[in-house]
């Protein structure tokens, strides 16, 4: 039975992805750090009967992803899929938003996949076999206020993505980043206006994930690429997911950088009547 290792599963593409794998019969390991708030979810397994064994486990921490890394490997020796998908959402101007919050998005976003990925490389590259599932975002292309800290992220999970691909092939470990757009999640869902920032751009942004959640990209979408990409012999390295992931990095690399910045610090007016142009979407 081929096993996969999840992260970050409460809720959103987490949890809908530990049961698309757990539905196609992978034993799963899905990770949290509360899992006393999983009670859904364990009914739903145990509804299923499927082979999803929750843990708790909190990227953040080097002793807490070793002693469930550990934990895990002893058990069942090895695990054939990683998919580091826990991550949070912070934003705000880089003025006004608080250097805790900035380490708080890296500490999750980039080092917690290094952690995990970090505890089973060994293991891998002795087997010579594996897969490593990165989920990135459509903003590891692309940034843009007031979602600079997450964006920041994102652009160094895609990057050590790449480079761990390099090093990996050679022993057959796959690597995949995958680059969901705005999905129809809590995080989405959380993105709001700050009355109080003397930036326009919370406001902007909050209107734009608020009118493409009218017509909402469920999780599952997401979940079912991950279980594809696993399942697959592809080695294609990025995967856009969602009908909006490719026409905004498209839109992003048909302006030049300059194009790009004096877009997003345009007036109101014409920012909104933009992405009404460009993208069908009433913003404001």
């Amino acid at each position: 039975m081929k096993t996969v290792l999840i992260t970050g599963t409460s809720k959103g593409i987490g949890l809908e992805t530990a049961l698309a794998f757990g539905r196609e019969g992978y034993k799963v390991f899905a990770t949290m750090r509360n899992p006393d708030g999983a009670s859904d979810f364990k009914q739903k397994i145990k509804d299923e009967s499927l082979d999803i064994t929750i843990s708790k486990m909190d990227v953040d921490s080097d002793a807490s992803v070793k002693k469930c890394m550990d934990d895990i490997i002893q058990k069942n020796s090895s695990v054939d899929v990683l998919v580091n998908n826990a991550g949070i959402e912070r934003h705000g101007s880089i003025e006004e938003m608080s250097m805790d919050d900035f380490q708080s998005v890296m500490n999750t976003n980039y080092l917690g996949v290094l952690r995990c990925t970090k505890a089973l490389l060994p293991q891998m590259r002795k087997n010579k076999k594996g897969c490593i599932i990165n989920v990135a975002s459509v903003s590891g292309h692309i940034a843009n206020s007031p979602l600079g800290a997450y964006a920041a992220s994102k652009f160094a999970l895609e990057a050590i993505s790449e480079a761990l691909a390099q090093e990996m092939k050679p022993f057959n470990v796959k690597v995949a980043i995958v680059e969901p757009g705005i999905i129809n999640t809590q995080m989405a869902n959380d993105i709001s206006v700050d009355e109080k920032s003397i930036y326009p751009n919370s406001k902007r942004l909050a209107g734009l994930f608020s009118a493409s959640l009218q017509t909402p990209t469920p999780p599952t979408l997401v979940a079912d690429k991950i279980l594809e990409i696993a399942e697959n012999n592809t080695w294609k390295l990025r995967h856009p997911v969602g009908p909006d992931a490719e026409p905004f990095i498209a839109w992003r690399a048909s302006m030049t950088d300059e194009q790009w910045v004096d877009w997003n610090a345009t007036n109101d007016d014409d920012w909104y009547e933009a992405v009404q142009n460009t993208f069908g979407l009433n913003a404001r």
